[in-house]
């Protein structure tokens, strides 16, 4: 059989054809991967942060589950450790009263343990506020994966201005 040029030529397109398809199909099957629990988490708790830095009060609320449990780790006068709780609601409302970029927490995560529809997440942090390092820590999430995805249900820190590297 002998080919023209014009037969060459729809040849090599076709070929061309077939080549640039199947990229596109490697590459949107890549796009369309499944996200996996570990990424899912990793999504809320880095909202959570972008909330904070963007001073978004609707992002921030959103990151939570209905009745969550917020503590600190603090020491009393008599140098007595406790857990200090507070409300999300005013959390939120103190994120809502600071100026964009001014809160930027920088996390790091170190563990991630997921069972079902509970996740434990730990990770350390340094916080800086307008600009300037504030105190350092860790955070510890307990995550609830609801109807509409993961939520934070109970988030306890520890807070300090010694040993926070770098």
């Amino acid at each position: 059989m002998i080919y023209g040029i014009g037969d060459i030529f729809k040849l090599k397109i076709n070929s061309m054809k077939r080549i640039i398809t199947l990229a596109l199909l490697i590459s949107l099957s890549q796009g369309l991967r499944a996200q996996t629990a570990e990424d899912s988490v990793k999504a809320v708790i880095n909202q959570l942060f972008t909330a904070m830095r963007n001073a978004d009060t609707v992002m921030l609320h959103n990151c939570f589950s209905e009745r969550p449990i917020m503590q600190t780790i603090v020491k009393d006068k008599e140098g007595n450790t406790l857990a200090r709780t507070d409300l999300l609601e005013n959390f939120v409302k103190q994120i809502g009263s600071i100026q964009k970029n001014a809160a930027d927490e920088r996390i790091v995560f170190e563990s991630i343990r997921i069972d079902g529809p509970l996740a434990s997440v730990w990770t350390p942090y340094q916080f800086f506020l307008n600009g300037q390092f504030s105190h350092c820590g860790a955070n510890s999430f307990q995550l609830l994966r609801t109807k509409t995805g993961w939520k934070i249900q109970y988030l306890i820190d520890t807070r300090r201005k010694e040993g926070c590297g770098g």
